[in-house]
């Protein structure tokens, strides 16, 4: 029988998240109203946030499975077999809410707590990756939310020793109110010792190890499934507090436990915390769980219950041990300086039980708890579609280079080496590019395999037309991994959304997933992990669908790969799907709005047959030691690929336009898909590799001298390219 009153106030309920029908079916589940830490816990389980209940329809249409997958989605982590008895375990999650409150911990305690989602399934975190979303950079918060991201990415993956290798930043007004803080975690493990969250064996303990539990964090979880208001900095209470020298030793100590078999199941304590880990456990395990929140080690002085069961306090794991096997675990953390505390068992009633103060807390039922949970299909309106831009009515405002500078010293386009100096993407020895090419790439350790890794998305396309900007988003990142000779292995995913009760925007998330599971399933490229993260909205103003791809493939010699700095002597070779299809596509895409200063236009359709076709050809000419360098053509077109790979070569180039009929803004900024291009001192064999798969495949150029020259217009040098390039962010972030 419960000692604790019941919570029965029809306001606090609301505070909780909680709807009318929603705490209807709890009162069933129960058979009575909640004590207060039992609301707290229905509150969490049930928010967007930890029970997916507006995407779940949608996320499951999307593959999960393929040859190479050894755990899809539903657990911490997704897990690939990479050969030689390894697997690569990888995912990416937000935290976006926590890191426009409070920038510099909302993104490191992102970064800390996506390292734990890997290393809870028994991997070694080799390299980590982010996407970055900011308002205008005229906005009067930017500057100071990207000092403290940034700071707080790097603060926390430098201090652990984990290399940040790779990533991307956008600025768009879409984002003034509402950043995207998304991080991702790359691990590596034996194939055949990956460590699972299902709970077992009635009487095992249940064992709480790392930091000690504090007030910080509490309601995280509901607070990442609401809405902003003007009162968003009311809830900086709710943003946790990371330290990343903890992490560090719970990471050492939980691979050395994990090296003996005294490990039954392990979950990371992240989101409603003790509760959603517990919660989890039992539920996977299909047993029960009783928890003594007195033995539960914390740091501040009369917690309740409540608080103890919600408190997001980070670098804390939840285990269930093999019996008699606590002493051996206590001495492991204990050398690390760490907590360890049994502070539970598992049974065999299928209840949660709650004590705290000698008092019943909370007794829940976890199946119906989990599976009774709401499942939304929410109505949705599609995004209408777009008209084509015609790109010989787009007039052409001013010469080619002009363009292309302008282009180059944009917000979206300009270097980011003010950004990734700031994080340590050397550490471990193990990194093989620096960031600023197409994809990150770290050698594992004691073989000549490397691992491939990119962070990939265009909102702009998915807000024009959401399915094809779906589609564009998996692509991008297979050919970002393909331009570096990677075969690419599959993907997790970080689709970041407005009110989801919003016909509107349910439509831009039901449209993005339809292109993404299109394009998934057309390259082989599996979802096996991933996070939604709805109600990024200030006042009822969303941010612009922003469905992120990480994408990793294997490299089976390190030595084979390629980056984007071409050489001297090279000829230039561009890759494409055909002259019939090079449009000069210039709908939606950087040069008009940049140049034209207009947002519209349908986004360029992507061919996935064409997708996979071009980057087999060119996975193969890497792997045939035919190119020095490869680039794929995204973002501002043609000449800013160009452009970035003399730049990365500190050489110049001389390119000839080969359709004089095509409008010289739409050739050199059109951002038709598919394409490549590579350096090659022996261009006759990648022309005939391309003809061999139906490839379209034409010399562009040659790589030489110290100036860009463009047809017949006057040249640019290499040296005024770079200042332009690399220029805006240091003075806009030194610009008081």
């Amino acid at each position: 029988m419960l000692d604790a009153p019941p919570a029965t106030s029809p306001e606090l309920v609301a505070e909780h998240g909680l709807s009318a029908e929603e705490y209807d079916r709890l009162l069933d589940i129960l058979g009575r109203e909640p004590t207060i830490t039992e609301l707290g816990v229905f509150s969490v389980m049930w928010s967007e946030h930890c029970s997916y209940k507006s995407s779940r329809k949608r996320l499951a249409t999307l593959p999960t499975e393929g040859k190479q997958v050894i755990q899809g989605p539903g657990e911490n982590a997704g897990v690939v077999d990479i050969g030689d008895g390894l697997a690569v375990v990888f995912k990416i999650e937000s935290h976006n809410h926590p890191s426009f409150i409070e920038p510099y911990q909302g993104a490191a305690t992102g970064v800390g707590g996506i390292m734990r989602d890997v290393f809870t399934m028994g991997a070694r975190p080799i390299a980590n990756l982010n996407a970055l979303r900011f308002g205008d950079p005229d906005h009067p918060k930017t500057k100071h939310l990207v000092a403290g991201v940034v700071a707080g990415i790097g603060g926390y993956g430098n201090c652990i020793g984990v290399p940040t290798v790779g990533g991307e930043v956008n600025f768009h007004s879409g984002y003034n109110d509402n950043i995207l803080v998304n991080a991702m975690t790359v691990g590596v493990a034996p194939a055949d010792r990956i460590f699972y969250s299902a709970a077992g064996g009635v009487g095992n303990p249940v064992v709480y190890v790392g930091s000690k539990t504090g007030r910080d964090g509490i309601h995280g979880a509901t607070m990442a499934s609401a809405e902003f208001a003007d009162d968003q900095e009311e809830k900086r209470p709710t943003v946790q507090v990371g330290d990343p020298f903890t992490e560090k030793l719970l990471l050492e100590a939980c691979l050395e436990l994990m090296a003996t078999d005294a490990i039954i199941a392990i979950q990371d304590m992240g989101a409603a915390g003790l509760t959603s880990s517990s919660v989890e456990m039992s539920s996977k395990g299909g047993v029960g769980i009783e928890l003594d929140l007195d033995s539960v080690p914390m740091r501040e002085a009369g917690m309740s219950a409540y608080e103890v069961m919600l408190s997001e306090s980070q670098e804390r794991m939840l285990m269930v041990l093999k019996p008699d096997r606590e002493a051996e675990a206590r001495a492991i953390f204990e050398k690390w300086e760490l907590d360890f505390a049994v502070i539970g068992r598992i049974t065999d009633t299928g209840r949660l039980i709650v004590r705290k103060d000698g008092v019943l807390c909370a007794d829940i039922p976890v199946e119906p708890l989990v599976s009774q949970s709401p499942v939304y299909d929410r109505p949705y309106e599609k995004t209408k579609a777009p008209a084509v831009v015609i790109t010989s009515d787009i007039p052409m405002a001013e010469p080619v280079l002009r363009s292309l500078m302008r282009l180059l010293s944009c917000p979206d386009l300009a270097s980011r080496r003010w950004i990734w100096e700031q994080y340590d993407y050397l550490v471990r020895g193990e990194t093989v590019i620096r960031p600023g090419g197409d994809a990150g790439i770290v050698r594992i350790e004691g073989s000549d395999k490397a691992l491939a890794l990119t962070t990939d998305c265009t909102p702009r396309y998915c807000a024009a037309d959401p399915k094809m900007g779906g589609r564009q988003a998996v692509a991008e990142a297979y050919r970002n991994l393909c331009a570096v000779g990677a075969r690419p292995l599959a993907v997790t995913n970080n689709l970041n959304f407005g009110n989801p009760e919003r016909p509107p925007i349910m439509g831009q998330f039901v449209g993005c997933v339809e292109g993404m599971g299109e394009a998934c399933r057309a390259l082989d490229f599996p979802v096996v992990s991933g996070n939604v993260s709805f109600y990024n909205e200030t006042n009822g103003k969303g941010i612009p669908p922003t469905p992120v791809i990480g994408g990793v493939g294997l490299i089976e010699d390190w030595r084979r790969v390629v980056g984007i700095a071409p050489r001297d002597g090279d000829l230039l070779i561009a890759i494409g799907a055909g002259e019939d299809t090079q449009k000069g596509w210039l709908g939606a895409s950087l040069y008009l709005r940049e140049i034209a200063g207009r947002e519209d236009g349908a986004p360029p359709p992507v061919d996935l047959n064409i997708e996979r076709r071009n980057g087999e050809l060119v996975c193969g000419l890497i792997a045939e030691n035919w190119v020095s360098a490869c680039h794929d053509v995204s973002d501002g077109g043609l000449l800013v690929a160009l452009a970035e790979m003399a730049l990365a070569g500190g050489v110049g180039m001389s390119l000839a336009r080969l359709d004089e009929d095509m409008p010289e803004h739409g050739y050199w900024f059109g951002e038709e898909q598919g394409r490549y291009v590579v350096a090659s001192s022996d261009p006759g064999k990648v022309l005939a590799a391309a003809r061999e798969t139906g490839a379209w495949a034409a010399v562009i150029g040659r790589v030489g001298s110290d100036k860009l020259t463009v047809d017949s217009a006057d040249p640019i040098s290499i040296a005024d390219l770079r200042r332009a390039h690399e220029s805006w962010l240091p003075a806009y972030m030194a610009n008081p």
